[in-house]
């Protein structure tokens, strides 16, 4: 690869978690080589270690050297005709490739295409998960689009919102879908029926809005497992199997797919204390949330939770279950593997990442 595309896998280890998180979105790939000041190989972060370091300390300031694995994998130049073999035995999908010196020359990226990938087995773990489709709203902030077709078949590209979601679970082995409706149920219902699929979808149909938790009570199905609710105007870019895995390990009763937002304050702000005395002042600061992406994991005994015929939101269910002491917990996601097409400015940025991860 040339060199700007290689600086996109390296950094220094002195940036910070959310920094590191924003050079992973950019190379695409899930993972940093941390190098020294000539380059020589230090350690490495993956999307998953920075994962597990929010879970663990919700710290997003962390210098990334403090976290990063200190003993990476990487194969010497003059190795470099086995590459693909080690990458195939050691199961991984991108690897340094260092000279005599111990800097980083090259990286290596495994084709996902090519012979040599390994199918990723995992994924059939959610062939038994239920995952239910939250498609009943308006979809007031796309009028006049939704005027005329609902929001769950608003195109992305040639491909439905709701359909693409289907699509990614589906690479998951999730088999069995079930879908909330409400608002022009019938065009939903017409266009999946037109559909030649390999899995399964019942319909739960609203007589009035009951909010994104409420019509969960209308399902006539008692879940054995924990179950995946997603809303309909939603894309994560994450590994499925991974967000299920960490929720049964975890012992959350609920757990919540949250994304990092960084937004950024366009003035110079001023701190201040009594009688109107300056203490510091900042030059457009910027800070760093985790937004509530409308995706979730819930325990089959939620469902007696939620109230019957009554507006209910996911969001009350949290509180609730914060309230009585249940324990709550979330799935962090970077800001670039969140997209929703709730507005048009958002709709447009999903489109041309698609089109990205297309060419």
């Amino acid at each position: 690869m040339n060199s700007e595309q290689l600086q996109g896998f390296l950094s220094p280890g002195n940036i910070t978690v959310v920094e590191a998180m924003q050079k992973i979105d950019a190379n695409a790939k899930g993972i940093l080589f941390i190098v020294d000041e000539v380059r020589r190989l230090e350690g490495v972060v993956t999307d998953g270690d920075i994962r597990r370091w929010i879970i663990k300390t919700a710290n997003l300031q962390q210098r990334i050297s403090e976290m990063m694995n200190k003993s990476p994998k990487y194969i010497c130049l003059k190795e470099i005709h086995t590459a693909l073999e080690y990458m195939e035995r050691m199961q991984i999908n991108v690897l340094p490739v260092l000279d005599p010196s111990g800097k980083v020359a090259d990286v290596m990226i495994r084709d996902k295409s090519g012979s040599i990938n390994i199918p990723r087995l995992e994924k059939r773990l959610l062939n038994c998960v239920d995952v239910v489709i939250m498609a009943g709203g308006k979809g007031t902030r796309l009028y006049p689009f939704t005027k005329i077709l609902p929001k769950p078949l608003i195109p992305i590209g040639d491909v439905p919102i709701m359909e693409r979601i289907i699509g990614r679970f589906c690479d998951y082995g999730v088999k069995h879908f079930i879908a909330t409706l409400n608002y022009r149920k019938t065009m939903i219902r017409s266009y999946f029926a037109d559909l030649m699929t390999n899995y399964h979808m019942d319909y739960i149909e609203e007589n009035k809005p009951l909010g994104t938790a409420g019509s969960l009570r209308l399902i006539n199905k008692s879940f054995k497992s924990p179950f995946i609710v997603t809303n309909c105007d939603i894309l994560i870019d994450a590994d499925y199997t991974d967000i299920y895995k960490h929720h049964c390990d975890s012992g959350n009763v609920l757990t919540i797919v949250t994304a990092l937002k960084n937004i950024i304050v366009p003035y110079g702000v001023v701190n201040a204390r009594e009688n109107a005395i300056i203490d510091s002042m900042e030059e457009k600061p910027k800070m760093s949330y985790f937004v509530n992406t409308g995706m979730y994991v819930l325990n089959p005994e939620l469902m007696d939770w939620i109230p019957e015929d009554k507006f209910y939101h996911m969001t009350d269910l949290a509180d609730d279950l914060l309230k009585h002491g249940k324990q709550v917990g979330m799935y962090p996601i970077s800001e670039d593997s969140f997209l929703d097409m709730g507005e048009f400015e958002e709709m447009r940025r999903m489109e041309q990442k698609l089109n990205l991860k297309a060419e």
